[in-house]
Parts: C-alpha cells; sequence; structure tokens
C-alpha cells in the first residue's frame, strides 16, 4: 500500500487519510436530501480509500492525495448511484432542462437567458426557478455525473474500479472539453463553480459572498451543471 511518502499499513492509510474522507462525505452530503446519510457515504469513501492504496502507481506522477481524493469521491458517487434516491420525474426534468439549455443556446449562439430557457420549457420564470431548484440535488457532482442515462461515460468513468482515473484525469479529451466547457460559462457560474469545486466553500457561503440567497446560488449552480451538460453532448 502506497502513501504520497511510501509504502505504508491499512491502519495507517486509514488514521492518515480518514479526515479528508470525512471532507468529502460532508462536503456531498450538504447538497443531497435528508434520507442520504453521511455515514454511509464515509463508509464508501473508505472502501474508496483503500482501493486507492492497492491500485496508486507513484510513477505515473500524481501525488497519491490527488488520487485518493479521486477514488474516494467516486466510491461515494457509485454508492449513491446504487440507492439512486431521485424519483425518474425529477431525471426527467433535468434532461428536459438540459435539451432546453442546447437549444435555446444553439440558435442563438450565445448563452442561453433565464427567461429563454423558460420559454423553451414552455413554463412561467418562476416555475423554471423551482426545475433548477429541484434538479440542483440530483446533480450532485455535475462534474461526475455527466453520465448517460443507462451507462457511464465523461468523468464519471473515474467513479468505477474499471477504470484508473489517474490516467482519465491527467489524459482524457473529456477533461480538456470540460476545462474549455467551464471556461466559457457566464461570469457568475463560472466563479460558482470554481469556488465550489476547487476551493470547497458551500452554498451558503458563496450566497454571502455574491449577495445572494443561498438558495439562488443553488439554482445557479444548476443552471452551470446544465450548460455543461448541454454543451457536451457528445461525451454522453
Amino acid at each position: 500500500m502506497y502513501s504520497a511518502s511510501g509504502e505504508i499499513s491499512r491502519e495507517q492509510l486509514v488514521e492518515q487519510y480518514a479526515p479528508l474522507v470525512k471532507r468529502i462525505a460532508y462536503h456531498l452530503v450538504a447538497r443531497l436530501p435528508a434520507s442520504v446519510q453521511v455515514d454511509d457515504l464515509i463508509q464508501a469513501g473508505m472502501i474508496g480509500l483503500l482501493d486507492a492504496s492497492g491500485q496508486y502507481d507513484p510513477s505515473q506522477g500524481a501525488s497519491f492525495d490527488t488520487y485518493a481524493g479521486i477514488r474516494i469521491r467516486g466510491s461515494m458517487i457509485d454508492e449513491l448511484r446504487r440507492n439512486d434516491w431521485a424519483p425518474k420525474s425529477l431525471h426527467r426534468k433535468a434532461r428536459d432542462l438540459d435539451r432546453a439549455i442546447a437549444a435555446v443556446e444553439a440558435r442563438s449562439g450565445r448563452d442561453a437567458e433565464d427567461a429563454e430557457v423558460a420559454r423553451e420549457l414552455g413554463v412561467e420564470l418562476e416555475e423554471y426557478y423551482q426545475i433548477l431548484q429541484e434538479t440542483s440535488s440530483s446533480r450532485m457532482l455535475s462534474l461526475d455525473d455527466m453520465t448517460t442515462e443507462d451507462g457511464e461515460s465523461g468523468e464519471a468513468r473515474f467513479a468505477s474500479s474499471d477504470a484508473l482515473p489517474q490516467e482519465a484525469l491527467l489524459d482524457g479529451e473529456f477533461r480538456e472539453h470540460l476545462i474549455a466547457a467551464i471556461d466559457k460559462l457566464p461570469e457568475r457560474e463560472r466563479m460558482i463553480m470554481s469556488l465550489y469545486y476547487e476551493q470547497e466553500v458551500n452554498l451558503r457561503e458563496i450566497g454571502e459572498v455574491l449577495g445572494v440567497s443561498e438558495s439562488r446560488v443553488s439554482q445557479l449552480l444548476s443552471q452551470a451543471h446544465g450548460r455543461l451538460r448541454a454543451r457536451l453532448q457528445e461525451f454522453r
């Protein structure tokens, strides 16, 4: 078993990286329904950590911390998929939202505005915001759930024990397109993505930074997810 500094025992590994597992678990559960238990995510994350220790190859260049973080998060996502709490109607709303954004942006050649997407969906603006709110939690980690309706693709492969997350992350065509798509998001959505995923700032704190409510941040994050999925359809 390997850590960033070399070979260590299973017990040492768990002790050293347990805080990382818990941090990722609490970051995830903050956006999920109350029915999702953080202890279940922590347990799944520990399995991912142990799996990472057996798979890690230091010659590939990435640090163990980076590799383990991806594997831990992926294991948690696998657990959530196995016990899918989101009803089919919610998945359908999320797909309809993605398609509406894609249709508007294909016609206009620019970022779709809220009112335009609402019209495309055939709903009032307030109902559109409600859809964003409802689908925000079903997206989970949008960078990880770029999947087809019945399988895996794109960065979701990182959650699978059949793939090497390290290789996919560092050398994946998908990642290059994803980074480019994020760079082209509207400025506020891009900032929210950066704060939430890179700096792991929670939604309430992001709202304080931007001067908007936590629910509005959740809506904007869901909208950013929709734009990314719409712009990366070739990987779905």
